[in-house]
């Protein structure tokens, strides 16, 4: 029915909140020619019951009978000023009743563009996630050490290079070479550090770190100075399916670029490395390990060049980290989805981690593996609780079976691990700064590596899968997965 008493052919619309915002919507819907308000429900008992500029308050609980009573398609919540976790929660509580529900925004978050902004690209609180304050205030900057100078970054449209890229770009060196294979990534990048880089030569090269020829004429004709090798296939899952490239990409092309700078006598090489390559149990960490040792033995033989490794654990907000997937899921409605309740991994977050390749950089004496001090490790679980409560949702489990969001359990993939290190000794020294320690690590002869990257290069040209892992058998220091059958 209408205000009055006439038949009304508009669609039914329940208004969720009626403070001022309410009543102002349901002002103007008395005005539209599409849509009318039918009633008004709000968490005030005081209102409850009373009738406002035509429609009466009703409470919560009476949402159902309401929505069937109208045939109402569409919820509009109107309360602006409670928080974004008291919105959310509503919004997803109403959301059950198969209508449409919309939250009109602040004029505040229209003006500022917060409202047309999705939960799951919403920046996330590292402080809030991680249970912890970030580090990056807490590390010396690094502009003297690369100001003026020619760097090459490979893999520079990644979510590490292009971080690095960006830090960088604020040293002011002299130019700067992004290298990526991916054109689309490469672009966005390359346009990106334009805008903020007057006065440095952005150089993009669209190539793979595997192609010899093109990374020594890089080298040699940029007359690069600083190395940041970041180019790497990094998902478990996703190499452990195609381990020939995962190793053609991660072991060859480290060999190719490594190589090549020492050949162009480069000052610097970074590699930037993972705690999976410590006892890995994975094709993707054994390729890292592999990389590893193959910049160990060229600091032995390269007085010229500086060659070090930096190794660090999961990067909150990289691509195919736990942060963004769990953020999908649960825009999505849920599940979380979790390998296992008691799985562990260090975190730290995208600047923390390139401040630190940076800072290695800068202390490398040659053969130096960099961790950071980032505390004990984390449990994945209480990651996705943590996002759940900051969503101003309610976890769904037995002792909550009215929650909003469950955690299902997958089982550990092939080639995870329970827990991951980040040492493979005890070894460990200091740096010039407290938090960034130094290890010394041991690593295959130069006879040995030798004879396990040509079997390598076999395996990888043959594309023998059963080679390959024989070799990674034979040559890598490994760990069964936890869980995993004898002989799996």
């Amino acid at each position: 029915m209408t205000k009055g008493s006439q038949p009304d052919d508009r669609r039914p619309v329940l208004i969720y909140g009626a403070g001022q915002t309410g009543q102002q919507l349901a002002a103007a819907l008395w005005q539209d020619d599409k849509l009318r308000p039918a009633a008004f429900v709000d968490d005030a008992p005081r209102l409850r019951g009373l009738e406002i500029t035509g429609l009466r308050v009703h409470g919560a609980d009476d949402i159902d009978t309401l929505v069937e009573r109208h045939g109402i398609g569409r919820i509009v919540l109107a309360m602006p000023s409670a928080t974004e976790a008291t919105r959310t929660r509503i919004t997803r509580r109403l959301a059950r009743t198969g209508c449409e529900v919309h939250a009109l925004p602040s004029f505040a978050e229209l003006i500022t563009g917060k409202a047309l902004t999705p939960y799951d690209s919403r920046p996330i609180d590292p402080a809030t996630i991680l249970g912890r304050d970030a580090l990056e205030n807490e590390l010396p900057g690094v502009t003297s050490a690369y100001a003026g100078r020619r760097i090459l970054v490979t893999g520079a449209g990644g979510s590490i290079g292009a971080e690095i890229c960006r830090q960088l770009v604020t040293c002011a060196p002299a130019s700067l070479v992004l290298l990526d294979h991916g054109e689309h990534a490469l672009f966005q990048i390359e346009r990106e550090l334009r805008e903020m880089a007057e006065g440095v030569e952005i150089v993009p090269v669209l190539g793979s770190v595997c192609e010899a020829a093109l990374v020594n004429v890089l080298m040699s004709a940029r007359k690069i100075d600083v190395v940041l090798h970041a180019a790497a296939y990094k998902h478990v899952s996703m190499v452990e399916l195609n381990a020939i490239e995962g190793m053609r990409n991660n072991v060859i092309g480290t060999r190719t670029v490594a190589r090549a700078a020492r050949a162009a006598g480069v000052e610097r090489f970074i590699l930037v490395s993972t705690d999976k390559a410590v006892r890995p149990t994975s094709v993707m960490g054994a390729s890292k390990r592999f990389a590893e040792m193959i910049v160990q033995d060229l600091a032995t033989r390269s007085p010229g060049t500086r060659f070090s490794m930096v190794r660090f654990g999961n990067v909150v907000g990289s691509s195919g980290s736990v942060i963004p997937i769990f953020a999908e899921q649960i825009a999505r409605g849920g599940p979380i989805t979790l390998t296992d309740p008691d799985v562990t991994r260090y975190f730290m977050t995208i600047p923390e981690a390139v401040r630190l390749v940076l800072l290695a950089g800068t202390f490398a004496r040659g053969g130096d593996v960099f961790v950071l001090d980032m505390g004990a490790p984390i449990k994945v679980r209480n990651i996705a609780l943590r996002m759940i409560e900051a969503a101003g949702l309610a976890l769904r489990d037995a002792d909550n079976p009215d929650g909003d969001i469950e955690i299902a359990i997958t089982g550990l993939r092939p080639g995870e691990k329970l827990h991951e290190e980040l040492l493979i000794g005890s070894d460990m020294l200091s740096t010039p700064h407290p938090r960034i320690l130094r290890a010394q690590e041991g690593h295959l002869p130069r006879r040995e590596l030798s004879e396990a990257l040509d079997a390598l290069s076999e395996a990888i040209e043959t594309r023998n899968v059963a080679l390959l892992r024989r070799i990674l058998d034979k040559w890598i220091e490994h760990t069964e997965p936890e869980g995993a059958p004898a002989g799996a």
